[in-house]
């Protein structure tokens, strides 16, 4: 099979090369996993440079989010050959390729109705919303949620989700165009933070009170922001660092103004809580069959132009999932 393989660590378009590798064989409890889609995500780019907090072996294809039909299975297995899927790779990778081995225990029917790209691209990300704004956050029909980097692809779920709970919706975005492709999603307000004054604007439309749930993807300069805008017992929502700075979070601001800093660590709960998972993978099915969700996809390429398709991402030009098909 054809794949994309990292064999030494740098910049991804300097060391994934792309070939013809042996196909993988699945075993014991696991799926082999024809691709018709994968996602692209930011831990891709970061596991090419050596900078992710898991470092898997050498030579290593990555690719963490697959859609596709299974193809082959090992014993024990709880999918059958035929089955349209999707799923995580997990830390093994390998979806930036043709066939992919994955455990069975992390692969999901395929919604129907839903594209290839669209179903790579919603296992992670709409668990990690849904798991962040259900379980963490208790979100409230009639709250109002912020949610910041609201045209990316985590941010553009978290839009969505929101308006499925009945909260009221307050999205970041930087640009004319993320702003439009928000509105679109569904938010009631839209913030430029590239030409407004983001604080001032958050309690201009909340009658100074602030949000009572805060999303955020990004941040460093963002977090120190949220901080101004979180209403009395509220909750910022630690989702990432795409920013690159580990913002700090003074307990002495979280005492006086009684709200709450909840880290959101998704991935935790396969191992913690796994019982979760389905629960909430349901729910999301359920939330697709009455398209109150719809997954954006912002750029769909080739498998190979994947070196571009990580670019673009790392750019944060993109909006919502970037994801490659073969």
């Amino acid at each position: 099979m054809r794949a994309w393989q990292v064999t030494e660590l740098g910049e991804p378009a300097d060391v994934l090369t792309f070939g013809e590798i042996p196909d993988p064989e699945p075993g014991p409890g696991q799926a082999l996993v024809r691709i018709a889609a994968v996602a692209c995500n930011f831990p891709d780019i970061l596991i090419c440079q050596g900078k992710y907090q898991e470092k898997p072996p050498l030579p290593y294809t990555p690719g963490l989010e697959i859609a596709g039909e299974v193809v082959a299975v090992g014993e024990g297995a709880t999918v059958a050959v035929g089955d349209r899927v999707l799923g995580q790779t997990g830390a093994r990778g390998g979806g930036y390729a043709e066939l992919a081995v994955v455990d069975s225990a992390n692969l999901w029917p395929w919604p129907e109705g839903m594209t290839a790209a669209q179903a790579a691209g919603m296992f992670v990300t709409y668990q990690t919303g849904y798991c962040a704004l259900h379980r963490r956050a208790r979100i409230q029909e009639g709250e109002t949620l912020l949610v910041h980097a609201a045209a990316g692809g985590v941010g553009s779920a978290a839009v969505q989700l929101g308006k499925a709970a009945g909260a009221t919706v307050i999205a970041t975005a930087g640009g004319a165009d993320k702003c439009d492709v928000a509105r679109k999603l569904g938010a009631d307000e839209v913030i430029d933070y590239s030409s407004e004054d983001m604080i001032a604007r958050v309690k201009e439309i909340t009658g100074g009170r602030g949000a009572d749930v805060i999303y955020d993807p990004v941040g460093g300069d963002i977090f120190d922001a949220s901080r101004k805008v979180v209403a009395f017992e509220g909750r910022i929502l630690v989702i990432g660092f795409v920013a690159g700075r580990f913002a700090d979070a003074p307990t002495n601001h979280i005492l006086v103004k009684n709200y709450e800093v909840v880290g959101v660590h998704w991935g935790f709960y396969q191992r913690m809580d796994p019982k979760r998972i389905p629960e909430w993978q349901n729910a999301l099915t359920e939330l697709w069959d009455q398209r109150k969700i719809d997954p954006l996809i912002g750029l769909e390429l080739p498998l190979i132009e994947a070196p571009e398709a990580l670019r673009r991402l790392g750019s944060r030009g993109t909006v919502g999932k970037v994801a490659l098909v073969p």
